[in-house]
């Protein structure tokens, strides 16, 4: 049978679109036609507004990813994760401890305890700095010969680590550098450390040498503390050679502090006590916490402009479309294979912005992780430079959480096309 040419033209391309999908061939046609129109304007709007809003989700999940690690590195690096110390009811945990006698078995059920990396002894003593006629209260945390503190030296930022001595104790410390500057101290300066015994109340003090500055960026640590050799409270506080003020403790995952202290304080004895140093110092990790709800309003914010925008965008799509669907309707198109139609022109762009944002986004991190060119006020945040932590699943959960929720809300403007009716919209101008 022979057709006219114009109607074997329209067999072939009804075969091929029925093959590939008719929705789908009309709607690649309309989005890659490069006919100027309004429409234009608008669907580039909608590619901007989705773009920046992923890529405003991976910066902001990666900046309090990053802020709340560091931050807590500082804190766990100085004090440890869990403190285990003697049991005294209503006691404030930055004042001094009782002593307890090493025990060689809640030593065994520290290490056995699933999570923990490594526990340090440690004493704390009030004391008086006197130097250059200026004095300042700060609280000594001494420390043991032979164990690890690698996570105390990270901090030293001038002089060199104390050195233990064989007799007695060491007559060396360290101060911040707050203290430093506040008092005029010097390395190798001697200044006077004023004591008060805690057996009879005498007042005594002990000439010792400076030989290293320490900095955190945490005024509670350095406006507050100083290290040196745990003999040295021993033989202020009159203890045996085997006593301590308790023990610090460090695990591998610091979300798990409290699951880990928990199940610690079941193992303890009676007069012993296991803290996490959250509850030490709450303020800090409160305000960490607040990190979270930020992150969480920017997403929600950053999500409602997203939608907002490409709602919009579809529904300026079909008003400029409205006789195609009236002609689409004439010639028997079902409401469900028009909808689809816009459908799919809409998740090109939501794909699109989707695509656009997460190289943004992920740019920047890794320009920010290069450069720093992003600092903060250390007095204020702890540190100085906004650090980055980006993580790979909470990245793809971001792209195909936002790729979804603007899929299901694409189908919303979709369903005033079947009130739509096929006279007056091909009438439609």
């Amino acid at each position: 049978m022979n057709y006219p040419h114009a109607y074997k033209n329209t067999i072939r391309i009804f075969t091929k679109t029925t093959f590939l999908g008719l929705s789908y061939y009309i709607a690649k046609r309309i989005a890659f036609n490069k006919q100027q129109r309004f429409s234009r304007f608008i669907i580039r709007l909608s590619v901007v507004a989705t773009a920046v809003s992923i890529t405003a989700m991976i910066i902001t999940l990666a900046f309090v990813n990053g802020f709340q690690e560091k931050v807590a590195e500082k804190v766990f690096g100085f004090w440890g994760h869990i403190r285990v110390q003697k049991y005294e009811a209503g006691k404030s945990l930055i004042s001094e401890e009782l002593p307890l006698t090493k025990n060689s078995e809640v030593e065994k059920n520290m290490s056995a305890t699933p999570g923990v990396i490594s526990y340090h002894s440690f004493a704390t003593k009030s004391a008086v700095l006197e130097s250059n006629n200026e004095i300042e209260g700060v609280l000594i945390k001494g420390i043991e010969k032979g164990e690890d503190h690698q996570s105390l030296k990270k901090f030293l930022v001038a002089g060199r680590w104390l050195h233990f001595s064989d007799s007695l104790y060491s007559k060396e410390i360290l101060v911040s550098d707050a203290i430093s500057k506040q008092l005029q101290i010097q390395l190798k300066d001697t200044i006077k450390v004023h004591f008060v015994s805690s057996s009879n109340d005498q007042k005594i003090y002990r000439k010792l040498v400076v030989v290293g500055l320490y900095h955190t960026g945490i005024d509670e640590y350095d406006k507050l503390f100083m290290v040196a050799d745990i003999n040295l409270i021993r033989r202020i506080n009159n203890w045996e050679g085997n006593q301590i003020g308790g023990y610090e403790l460090f695990i591998e995952d610091y979300q798990n502090i409290n699951t880990v202290s928990n199940t610690l304080s079941n193992k303890l004895p009676s007069e012993w006590m296991s803290k996490s140093i959250k509850e030490l110092y709450p303020n800090i990790f409160d305000w960490l916490d607040i990190q979270d709800v930020n992150r969480n309003v920017v997403f929600i914010v950053m999500g409602i402009v997203a939608l907002i925008n490409l709602i919009t965008c579809l529904l300026i799509l079909m008003l400029e479309r409205t006789s195609m669907i009236g002609l689409l309707k004439s010639m028997g198109a079902t409401n469900w294979t028009i909808q689809k139609i816009f459908i799919i022109y809409a998740s090109f762009i939501t794909l699109a912005g989707v695509g656009f944002g997460l190289i943004i986004g992920l740019g920047i991190c890794w320009l920010q992780q290069t450069t720093g060119f992003i600092t903060l006020d250390e007095a204020s945040y702890y540190i100085t430079v906004a650090p980055v932590k980006i993580i790979g699943w909470q990245v793809a959960a971001i792209c195909a959480g936002t790729s979804v929720v603007c899929f299901v809300s694409l189908f919303l403007p979709t369903l005033l096309i079947p009130t739509i009716s096929p006279v007056k919209a091909i009438e439609f101008k």
